[in-house]
């Protein structure tokens, strides 16, 4: 028989498994090698012995962990590179300096370091290797606004959408046509010389010009779909005019469109996804499994309101308390994507934190079931937590303690909601960032 405090405690162990899986030195070194005078990644190989130099640079909460491994690897061959990463995700490095900015909302020290990676990748010549490291967060820590446009403007634009409940892959369409760097205009800025793009993928289904804004694939987005995004969205007479103004030149095609896939600038580009949120849903199945679970792996791309997405969780839960379906009890469901939350609210929390909090209400009072959701990250929005993990006490716990769940929910409040019923997922800053994880224990009675 498992009870809660059980399903909690392999909950935990299988998080840590599948965070293991992810850890950028991990993926790092399961997909590069050296081989006497060659660099191997997957079926690309690379010869340095006709390279002059290599240069490295990245952006995005795993890229100095990323850089790290890297110069394990190559040592004296780099040349020299610069990686931003987010506020507490610094390691140290010898070759390849490490800076930190702002996420998700960008700032002056993200704008900084993107001209000064333009500057490396732009010195580079054929006789190069510009390696570039990306992951999740690097939209907004790779920050340069296109002329006419401000970082003020810029950073209120994006909390905007942030704010708005659009998709990731909308936002950063939105990013690529205000951005000097993003949609393949890296890659861009970095011709002729030759360049690796190494990925650790954040966003559902791994598309590869999402993934941090894809600075280095062809963008196959369009300033008219952006113009509708906004509007989708209530947001076009919101944005600052700057924006709506470079936009509307967009759609006119007064001003040049970002790189489309198999531009001319592009040919010297090999980009390759070097880990994901699948590889981490992989490991945890197979935790799953070791500690006597019937696993069930529901999907790669969740998706959808935080909120929502809780309810489904929550009808899963319940069908396995009540039937043992879909899966024979004890029972474990993972899901691996990342959800939006449309803000309306003036609390605290994320979209982990809000998918946990609804999914508490619907198993209110069910026995042996654990919910929990985990931004792989260990930030989950403007908040110290990467989640929550609830049961069906939770919401007795909340109002024992004076909380009012439903309000807590309308507020978009999850963090103190959470926080007070003891159900908040607290990790520290984990240096990776693959999505989040979403799981359903449900113990035999």
């Amino acid at each position: 028989m498992r009870e809660e405090r059980d399903l909690r405690a392999d909950l935990r162990r299988i998080t840590r498994v599948a965070l293991a899986k992810v850890a950028p030195e991990t993926c790092m070194r399961r997909a590069v090698g050296l081989d006497g005078e060659y660099l191997s990644v997957a079926q690309e190989r690379f010869d340095l012995g006709q390279i002059r130099r290599i240069i490295i640079v990245g952006m995005g909460k795993a890229s100095a962990r990323m850089a790290a491994t890297l110069e394990d690897l190559l040592g004296e061959r780099i040349y020299g590179g610069l990686v931003v990463t987010a506020d507490g995700y610094t390691v140290r490095t010898q070759r390849v300096e490490v800076v930190e900015a702002s996420h998700p909302v960008p700032d002056a020290r993200g704008r900084a370091a993107a001209e000064r990676i333009v500057a490396l990748v732009e010195e580079a010549n054929e006789e190069d290797l510009v390696i570039v490291l990306i992951s999740g967060g690097g939209s907004a820590l790779l920050t340069l606004p296109t002329s006419g446009i401000t970082l003020s403007d810029l950073s209120r634009t994006n909390e905007l959408l942030l704010r708005s409940g659009a998709k990731i892959q909308e936002l950063n369409a939105v990013r690529k046509h205000l951005s000097q760097v993003k949609g393949g205009q890296l890659a861009q800025r970095a011709f002729p010389a030759q360049v690796l793009a190494l990925v650790l993928s954040d966003v559902p289904g791994d598309p590869l010009n999402a993934i941090a804004s894809g600075p280095t694939v062809g963008d196959p987005t369009t300033f008219d779909q952006v113009k509708r995004i906004l509007r989708q969205y209530r947001l076009w007479e919101k944005i600052p005019a700057s924006v709506r103004k470079r936009i509307e030149a967009g759609v006119h095609s007064e001003i040049e469109e970002t790189p489309k896939p198999r531009h001319d600038v592009l040919q010297r580009v090999t980009t390759m996804i070097i880990g994901s949120g699948s590889d981490a849903l992989d490991a945890a199945r197979e935790k799953g499994d070791r500690l006597g679970y019937h696993t069930l792996s529901l999907t790669t791309t969740l998706e959808g309101e935080a909120r929502e997405v809780g309810k489904i969780l929550a009808a899963l839960a319940r069908k396995e308390a009540s039937s043992s379906r879909p899966a024979p009890l004890p029972a474990l469901i993972i899901a691996a994507g990342e959800t939006t939350v449309t803000v309306r609210g003036t609390g605290k929390g994320g979209r982990n934190q809000e998918l946990a909090l609804s999914a508490a209400q619907g198993i209110e009072g069910i026995p042996r079931v654990v919910i929990a959701s985990i931004g792989t990250d260990g930030r989950d929005g403007p908040t110290d937590a990467a989640g929550g993990m609830v049961d069906g006490g939770t919401i007795g716990r909340m109002r024992k303690q004076g909380i009012d769940p439903e309000e807590s929910l309308a507020q978009n409040d999850a963090y103190h909601a959470l926080s007070h019923s003891g159900d908040l997922v607290i990790t520290g800053p984990t240096g990776t960032n693959v999505a989040d994880l979403c799981f359903v224990a449900v113990g035999k009675g």
